[in-house]
Parts: structure tokens; C-alpha cells; sequence
């Protein structure tokens, strides 16, 4: 007689043309941030037709499906919402087209991140197909406005929706190893003012460019000489914007700003890093601030977190870790590869705020996140439905 996970593996393996068409679905309709009514309307009715105990879209506007009605509380969160389409020349295929191809599902949120829904629905259905019916509450959780301000999402669902689960797994893609976090991230602005004074004679002004290009020249010193962490990897800092304001352009420029994407490290904090920028700009007028984000969702709510996106990490013999890597033992008879994210996810505010442990295990390769010709291989839908109804099952 088949165990559990031989079913699993097999239902996963007869639901992957579903799984490739829901997904398929999801593509086809744009869904940036703020904007994802009608492909959140679409993921509603998957999980529906999935035959989830419950699904609803809360005020900000995640889609939030359930089966079971345990005490404990394990979640799954992809985030539904995609950047832009970018340069359209670069693409070989139509972004939005949702082609189902040589065993791709191929266009714009097919890796980052809408594969990973698509997977856990199919989880979901091949749960209630095995009759699930363990102490445990299951959550499915399609996530909005993450490409736009990593975690409020959550935020929201934590403070507002009174949701604290007691693990998160992030279907962000990870080549289908186990992660156990990534370095946070956090946005600065600095802002220099100087005197404006005819072109024809500089010296009479002060000039902002020049205060902060001296200043782009030490962050970009500090750069090479941030805290280093083994298994996250180095800080990194560098400029995304450069802003220069005058009264003409014959005129000294009497305003600067630059824009500071800042990664951080494990054990480098906020303060950390507003104070090694404070210091480079002593003895100027320049100030130093950490960014807010406040913004419209498309239910109409108006919702906002400080652009701080807190580092973290779990220990790799974290118990959420090790029944990680059992449920993939189980399913395929050896060890994944453990490992981390490049870049930032939902898990800064999850774990990195709330102290919620995160693990991460998704569809698709990481680099193909945000660029042209974005596609998932349907062999790994089909796994990543499987490893989420395996470890649902052994928690």
C-alpha cells in the first residue's frame, strides 16, 4: 500500500496541467502593486473551485483561504502582485500571454511570484482529496503590494486581521531549495542645500552637487568596508537616485538629494546605518532620514509602514528547518540544498519583525525575478505543490 507521500507525489504529478493553467490564468492578467483586483478576484475562485473550507479578501486585499480549524496555525504567502513589463523588445514572448510551452509556463509573475499560489492551491486540493483532517488550521495566503514595500502585507494581516501564525512558509522562488532567510534592506534620503548665485560667478554660492558628490564618494567607500555575516553575506549601499534642484540653468545649484539602497547584514541595524551616513555628511547641513511608504490599496484603504525591512535568518537546525527537510526526504528520498535569498521577501516583517520563523521553498529560478522572458519550468510547480501538502501534512 502507498504511504502518504507517495500519494502526495502522485496527485501532484496527476494535477500539473491544472496547476500550470491556473497559473496560467494568473499571468494573463497584469497585477502591480495596487492594482491587483482582478487576478486576486481569479486566485478567490481557485481556491474555491479547490474546495478550500473558507477564502476571503480582507481589507487591504489579500486573499486569504483556509482549510481546517486547528489551534496551531501554519501559512503559506506568495505575493500576487508583479513589477511592470519593462522593455518590451526584450521580451520573445508576450509577458502577458500566459503561454503554456515545451513544459514552461511562460510571462510576468511566473516566477516572482505567482507560481508559487498557483502551487499551493494545487496543495490544497490534493489535502482535501487525502481527507486532511489533522489539529492544524492551513492558510493560503495570496499577498498584495509586496513589489512595492516588502511585508506590509503582513503587517496588516498580524496587527490588522489578528492573524499570528506559528510558521510561514514563502513560496518566493528558490530553485527548490529550502531557505532560511536574507539580509533586510532599508531606504535613506539625504538632502543638501546649498546658496544659489549666478552661473557667471560660482563663487559667490555654495553648490549642493558638489556637497553630494563628496558624499556619493564616501558611500561609496563605505560600501567595500560594511559588516560581514557567513552564511548572508556582506552590507551593501549604493545610490539608486541623485536629485539636483537651481533656480536656473545658469544658476548654482541650490539642492541635492541622493537615494540610498542600503542591505543589511546580520547584526547591522537601522540605527547602525543612519548613524554611518550621519557621519560622513558631519559638519554639513545635510540631513539623513529613513523613508516612509503610505499608499492606496485597491480596496481603497489607505495603509503605510517606515521603509525599514529588518534582517533575519533561522538557525539551519531550526526545527521549521528540519521538517523542512523531512517533508523533502520524504517526497524524494534525499537532502535539499539549504541555502538563502538574494534579494528581499515578505520574511522581513514575518520574522524579521514579529519573530514568526519563516521558511522559504518555491518554483523558479530567482534570477529570472523582475527580468525579461520570465518563465517556470512545470516540473516545478509540480514539486512545489507536493512539498507544501508534505509538510502541511508532517506538522
Amino acid at each position: 500500500m502507498k504511504n502518504t507521500y507517495s500519494k502526495i507525489l502522485e496527485l501532484a504529478d496527476k494535477y500539473r496541467d491544472y496547476t500550470a493553467r491556473n497559473l496560467s490564468e494568473l499571468v494573463k492578467i497584469k497585477s502591480l502593486s495596487k492594482d491587483e483586483a482582478l487576478v486576486q478576484q481569479e486566485l478567490k475562485k481557485q481556491m474555491e473551485e479547490a474546495g478550500f473550507d473558507e477564502v476571503k479578501i480582507d481589507g487591504l486585499g489579500n486573499v486569504i483561504g483556509r482549510i481546517g480549524n486547528g489551534k496551531r496555525i501554519l501559512a503559506m504567502d506568495g505575493h500576487i502582485d508583479t513589477v511592470d513589463l519593462g522593455d518590451l523588445s526584450q521580451w520573445d514572448f508576450d509577458p502577458l500571454g500566459g503561454e503554456i510551452k515545451v513544459g514552461f509556463v511562460r510571462g510576468r509573475g511566473s516566477v516572482d511570484q505567482e507560481g508559487g499560489p498557483a502551487a499551493f492551491v494545487t496543495s490544497g486540493r490534493i489535502l482535501k482529496e487525502l481527507g486532511f483532517d489533522k489539529d492544524l488550521t492551513l492558510l493560503f495566503v495570496g499577498s498584495v503590494m509586496e513589489e512595492d514595500c516588502d511585508g506590509l502585507c503582513w503587517k496588516y494581516i498580524i496587527e490588522e486581521d489578528g492573524i499570528k501564525p506559528d510558521l510561514v512558509i514563502s513560496t518566493e522562488p528558490t530553485n527548490l531549495n529550502i531557505y532560511r532567510g536574507h539580509r533586510g534592506r532599508m531606504e535613506i534620503e539625504v538632502e543638501f542645500h546649498g546658496v544659489s548665485a549666478h552661473g557667471a560667478a560660482p563663487e559667490r554660492g555654495v553648490n549642493a552637487i558638489y556637497k553630494a558628490s563628496r558624499t556619493a564618494l564616501e558611500i561609496e567607500k563605505l560600501n567595500e568596508n560594511l559588516a560581514y555575516d557567513e552564511f548572508l553575506g556582506k552590507g551593501s549601499v549604493t545610490i539608486s537616485e541623485f536629485v539636483s534642484g537651481s533656480p536656473s540653468l545658469c544658476a548654482v545649484a541650490d539642492y541635492a538629494r541622493i537615494h540610498l539602497d542600503r542591505r543589511l547584514t546580520w547584526g547591522e541595524t537601522k540605527e547602525i546605518a543612519v548613524q554611518q551616513i550621519k557621519e560622513l555628511v558631519k559638519g554639513t547641513d545635510a540631513s539623513v532620514k529613513v523613508l516612509d511608504y503610505k499608499e492606496k490599496a485597491y480596496t481603497g484603504l489607505e495603509y503605510g509602514m517606515e521603509k525599514y525591512y529588518p534582517t533575519w535568518k533561522l538557525p539551519e537546525d531550526h526545527v521549521a528547518v528540519r521538517k523542512a527537510v523531512d517533508a523533502y526526504n520524504n517526497l524524494f528520498g534525499k537532502s535539499p540544498k539549504i541555502d538563502k535569498w538574494t534579494f528581499s521577501t515578505n520574511g522581513v516583517t514575518i520574522n524579521g519583525v514579529y519573530g514568526i520563523p519563516v521558511i522559504g521553498f518555491g518554483p523558479g529560478n530567482e534570477e529570472l525575478a523582475h527580468a525579461p522572458n520570465e518563465k517556470v519550468p512545470i516540473d516545478d510547480l509540480v514539486v512545489a505543490s507536493a512539498f507544501y501538502a508534505a509538510y502541511a501534512w508532517g506538522y
